[in-house]
C-alpha cells in the first residue's frame, strides 16, 4: 500500500472552488493529482505562491503563483 507522500502548501490560505478545504489540507498519494489540485487553487491574498512538496525529502515538485481573474 503506497503512502501519502505529497502535500500542497503555501504561506497564505489556499482555496479551491471545486473542492472542500479539507481536500487541500490532506496529503496525496498521486503526485499528478496533487499538482492538478494545486494548479487549480488560489491564495488569499491573490497571487501568492502555492507549492507541492514531496514530504519525505522536502523537495518542491511544483510551484506556482496564482493569478487574479481579469
Amino acid at each position: 500500500m503506497p503512502s501519502a507522500n505529497y502535500r500542497i502548501e503555501s504561506n497564505h490560505a489556499v482555496f479551491n472552488r471545486l473542492l472542500p478545504a479539507s481536500s487541500l489540507s490532506r496529503t496525496f498519494e498521486d503526485p499528478s493529482l496533487a499538482v492538478a489540485v494545486a494548479a487549480k487553487s488560489v491564495t488569499q491574498p491573490l497571487g501568492q505562491e502555492i507549492r507541492v512538496i514531496h514530504v519525505p525529502t522536502g523537495e518542491v515538485l511544483f510551484r506556482t503563483a496564482s493569478t487574479p481573474a481579469q
